[in-house]
């Protein structure tokens, strides 16, 4: 295996090379194979300890982290701010060493501060995978979505005509957005971004993408659209008039869906704010893989814990019986 294809934590996907993806990707079908098995548990991680530590609420991700985690058959340990000595005035930091202090392997961490899980990743030794810091990233929701494109689309890389991918939403407070844009753009996607101009980053474009603030011409021929929330609780002022002028500009409904490719996927990485940012009619259409999404999260999160689990070291590919 390549040397840059190991992987000592995840903190995002900026500084992740395209073989580290390629690598996550890889094992990723085989835990997804593992899951599609009557018994599903392996013992890859007998012995291993990994705490989930959510500061900011979590569903879906915190619910896959946790199955992950024992299918794997690590010991798991999973608690949030109110039930931590958060509430007491306790530090990040103190409540991290704390937890090191228990000699887990893996930790865990939902912060809403941005860069909390760099901090820690010099400050203890367990490996540190981030599931959501912030503004910053989403690394193992952006994992995920380029599972499911390429189950359905083939391999993002190397491919005669780029994917084109549509992401429209709330891009300036999405952690989605941003990992999705580092990491499909190292593959090689062509990625149109499309919002209300008071959502979209200054200077984004230096990132490799094309911006949109006519939803329709991020759509024309895409071949996934990926819808985001309005994320109103990361606002400090209202962004746009009201949901219904939002949806009336930028929400995604039949008409606009035919904008895209026939075969398009829809996509979004929850929670969905119906008849927003995605009429009902689409989010359970027959494109939509939003639900597949959710269960391609857990091989994803899977592969993640396996391969941080040997600090920096090549990792074996997983048996699959």
């Amino acid at each position: 295996m390549e040397q840059d294809a190991t992987l000592e934590h995840l903190l995002g996907l900026r500084h992740l090379t395209p073989g580290q993806i390629r690598n996550i990707l890889d094992h990723a079908k085989r835990f997804k194979a593992i899951n599609e098995r009557k018994i599903k548990k392996v013992p890859t991680l007998r012995g291993t300890t990994v705490v989930n530590f959510f500061v900011e609420p979590s569903t879906r991700t915190r619910t896959s982290f946790e199955i992950a985690a024992k299918r794997l058959s690590a010991d798991t340990l999973s608690f949030s701010a109110s039930s931590s000595s958060f509430v007491k005035g306790e530090t990040l930091l103190d409540t991290a060493r704390n937890i090191e202090a228990m000699q887990p392997e893996i930790l865990v961490l939902r912060h809403k501060a941005s860069g909390a899980p760099h901090m820690l990743s010099r400050a203890i030794d367990a490996a540190i995978v981030n599931a959501g810091d912030g503004y910053h990233e989403h690394p193992t929701q952006a994992l995920l979505d380029m599972f499911t494109m390429e189950e359905h689309k083939g391999p993002i890389s190397n491919r005669d005509v780029p994917l084109k991918v549509a992401i429209v939403g709330d891009i300036a407070h999405s952690r989605v957005a941003r990992s999705n844009i580092h990491g499909l753009t190292k593959l090689g996607a062509d990625l149109h971004l499309a919002g209300p101009a008071t959502m979209l980053p200054t200077a984004v474009e230096s990132l490799g993408v094309t911006v949109h603030y006519s939803v329709e011409d991020a759509l024309k021929d895409a071949d996934v659209v990926m819808m985001l929330r309005i994320q109103k609780e990361r606002m400090g002022t209202d962004l746009f008039p009201n949901d219904r002028e939002y949806a009336r500009m930028f929400g995604l409904d039949k008409k606009r869906l035919q904008l895209a490719k026939p075969d398009a996927l829809v996509m979004h990485p929850g929670p969905i704010n119906r008849g927003i940012e995605i009429q009902p009619d689409i989010a359970d259409g027959p494109q939509s893989v939003i639900l597949e999404q959710v269960t391609n999260g857990v091989a994803v999160r899977m592969a993640v814990l396996y391969l941080v689990s040997h600090r920096g070291r090549p990792a074996a590919p997983v048996e699959v019986q």
